[in-house]
């Protein structure tokens, strides 16, 4: 089925939308998806019997099926529509189109009569074919349009045959506006009621499927939507804690307070998990838990009292809108901008990258997928760019926090860029990179794995002494001694006592021998332990 493209001019443009909503409609319409839906709409009905039930054995053998005519260069334009064949084509005259509804008597089969139930008064039995009849009076009322052009034309006395590529709107108006409009009217009108009929018993039928598909899907709809609070209620709590902690870090920044009411603060998320068996749904899990938090809003609140009670964060809203409040004590509230204390929501920017670094993840990388991996990265780097772009735009960068390594956010960025594109298997530098320029981005950064305690204990010391090797002159002789220090003895191998009373970390030498080197824990630190 083809049809020409129609180009109205505007003084057709109030006799002719039909025309141009039936080319969309004709294009759109699934009609074996939509005859299907008709068929399961009526056979959900009390006392349903079909057609084919009350049939003899010789009736169902003669019974024919509608054949669907192909279209070759000498048909109608409509000619390939459902249901529409040479017989049915109205092209003659435009006098054939007051038998449209015609059609709609005819029976199926010799001896096929249509017969009421008794069960159900007023209720017909179902028609296969009355889907296919009202489909094919669209196709007749749109002869009946072309018909009518021909004939205008030829009362014109134009016999000059009208070029291939020219339009049905170039026939229409080169002729009088107000003799065509009353000519055609009149069938656009009926063309326009067909249409609609089909749409009706169209939405009818479809809005009846999805009934039924969404009856099924409630109690897993249930179950998803538990399971992403669940999440979401835990990405909350961390991203509040982070928030709490960097405003207090920076009330004396007037920069950062400035970035915070006109931009917004970015967080970023590192993950740890590997794209390999359970730990897939986890970091499944944590991007959409991650992604949700787009839809939180902080509001800085002067406190009642400067009680510890009266200081903690408070949780508002529904679903799909949540605001923080985050008291603060009289005097120190009352140094904040303006804008800040006048109420002004504050938004952030939750950005999630992920690098596995296990054993699993060694697997997934040789025989499996990373595909997971590989698009949260690109895509959160895609919004951490956009980030920088506006902040750029509002707040001048020298308001920013300056570091000793004067590496500018751009190239950062850039090469932020570059290695998540690059195929190199564990690629810890994505993770480096990105806490880099969310630090000098005046951002939230946050650090987890499966328990967020042993992967997560490697991460975080190692970020600690990289801070102290780039900022505070820690000398590179003593990098590998701090470092196996603070997983010895620092606050990480407690929090590995606290869990699991051991202090060991649940690794085995199997597994660190995937682990990228920097990642390994030093020897007695760790050992095969419930985890």
């Amino acid at each position: 089925m083809f049809f020409h493209p129609l180009t109205l001019p505007s003084t057709s443009l109030s006799l002719f939308p039909s025309l141009l909503q039936t080319e969309q409609f004709v294009h759109t319409l699934k009609d074996e998806l939509v005859n299907s839906a008709l068929l399961a709409l009526h056979a959900a009905r009390p006392g349903y019997v079909s057609k084919n039930q009350k049939q003899t054995p010789v009736q169902g053998g003669q019974h024919q099926g509608h054949i669907h005519q192909g279209g070759d260069q000498n048909q109608s334009p409509v000619q390939g529509l459902p249901g529409h064949s040479p017989a049915t084509s109205i092209t003659d005259s435009p006098a054939g189109c007051n038998n449209v509804e015609a059609s709609q008597t005819t029976t199926r089969g010799e001896g096929g009569t249509l017969k009421h139930q008794d069960s159900i008064p007023h209720h017909k039995e179902y028609d296969e074919e009355e889907w296919d009849r009202v489909w094919a009076n669209v196709a007749k009322c749109l002869n009946c349009v072309i018909a009518m052009v021909d004939k205008v034309q030829e009362e014109d006395g134009s016999r000059q045959e009208p070029a291939p590529e020219q339009q049905l709107a170039d026939v229409i108006t080169s002729h009088h506006p107000g003799e065509w409009r009353e000519q055609l009217r009149p069938h656009v009108t009926r063309l326009k009621e067909c249409v609609m009929e089909v749409v009706e018993k169209a939405k009818r039928a479809m809005t009846f499927v999805l009934l039924q598909e969404a009856a099924c899907s409630i109690p897993q709809g249930f179950l998803l939507q538990q399971r992403r609070d669940v999440v979401f209620s835990q990405a909350l709590a961390a991203l509040a804690c982070g928030f709490v902690m960097r405003l207090y870090a920076g009330m004396q920044d007037q920069g950062f307070l400035k970035q915070l009411h006109l931009v917004g603060l970015v967080a970023q998320f590192e993950s740890l998990l590997s794209t390999y068996s359970e730990e897939i749904g986890m970091l499944e899990d944590m991007e959409v838990g991650v992604s949700d938090l787009q839809r939180v809003l902080f509001q800085i609140t002067e406190a009642k009292t400067d009680d510890l009670s009266d200081l903690q964060p408070l949780v508002c809203g529904r679903r799909d809108h949540f605001f923080v409040e985050v008291p603060l004590p009289r005097l120190v509230f009352q140094t904040l901008p303006e804008e800040i204390r006048g109420g002004q929501p504050l938004r952030v920017f939750p950005v999630l990258f992920n690098v596995g670094i296990n054993e699993q993840q060694t697997i997934a990388e040789r025989f499996g997928d990373i595909s997971l991996q590989e698009r949260i990265n690109q895509r959160n780097f895609e919004m951490l760019e956009a980030y920088y772009k506006s902040l750029s735009e509002k707040v001048p960068l020298e308001c920013l926090p300056c570091y000793q390594t004067q590496t500018d956010i751009k190239e950062l960025l850039e090469t932020l860029g570059q290695n998540v594109v690059t195929k190199k298997r564990k690629n810890v530098e994505i993770l480096w990179i990105a806490g880099t320029i969310c630090r000098r981005l005046n951002g939230i950064r946050l650090t987890s794995c499966k328990s967020a305690k042993d992967r997560t204990s490697m991460s975080v010391t190692l970020e600690q002494c990289a801070l102290l090797r780039d900022e505070h002159q820690l000398s590179k002789d003593f990098f590998i001694r701090a470092l196996d220090c603070m997983r010895r003895e620092g606050c990480r191998i407690e929090n590995v006592q606290k869990n699991i009373r051991c202090r060991k970390y649940a690794f085995n030498m199997l597994q660190l021998m995937a682990f990228p080197k920097c990642y390994r824990p030093p020897e007695g630190t760790y050992g095969k332990v419930d985890s």
